[in-house]
């Protein structure tokens, strides 16, 4: 019997839509942590399994101080990349935010639509007073984007990442709650 159901679509925006991970997205998932160019802008190092990605996916589905989901494209419904938010914090009101994505998809402005509908969620429905983020120092693209989206920069941990033989800085940078809504609430 084919499966004609249409993905849930939890936070939509004008080209990409968020949704859910699911224990069926296993495989895409595995293979988009081989993405040689992500790799190296989000500093992974490590090795995965399938049987790691399914074991982190279900624990994701149940682990309250994280909210994962796929981006994807509305016209073709095509998985592009991940975004998180981790850590959450309800008393102090924060937690971190990362993104992935997919290197063919870089550049086309899906990442800079993905984030503000993230941020919304994280401000508006989470309740979080500070959304942060680190990127690495080799990443100026990404510092930008960030910039441009109204995170300030915060602070430089100097010689952070190990990464093809060199070392590099983190950049930490955040987003406050009356920031995001001065800049995205109408």
């Amino acid at each position: 019997m084919k499966n004609d159901s249409k993905p849930v679509k939890l936070l939509v925006g004008d080209r990409v839509y968020l949704r859910p991970l699911s224990l069926e997205d296993t495989e895409t998932y595995f293979q988009q942590l081989f993405d040689p160019e992500v790799r190296r802008l989000t500093g992974t190092t490590r090795a995965f399994t399938k049987e790691g990605i399914q074991r982190y996916i279900d624990g994701k589905s149940q682990d309250s101080s994280t909210v994962l989901l796929f981006i994807c494209l509305k016209d073709s419904d095509e998985v592009i990349g991940d975004i998180a938010l981790q850590d959450i914090d309800p008393i102090n009101r924060n937690c971190n935010i990362r993104i992935a994505v997919e290197s063919k998809y870089q550049g086309k402005g899906y990442g800079t639509e993905a984030m503000p509908l993230m941020l919304d969620y994280g401000f508006g429905i989470l309740n979080m007073h500070r959304i942060e983020l680190e990127v690495f120092s080799y990443n100026p693209r990404a510092i930008h984007v960030y910039e441009k989206l109204g995170f300030k920069q915060e602070g430089i941990q100097r010689d952070y990442l190990y990464y093809n033989h060199k070392y590099h800085d983190c950049i930490k940078m955040s987003i406050l709650e009356d920031e995001f809504r001065e800049l995205y609430v109408k």
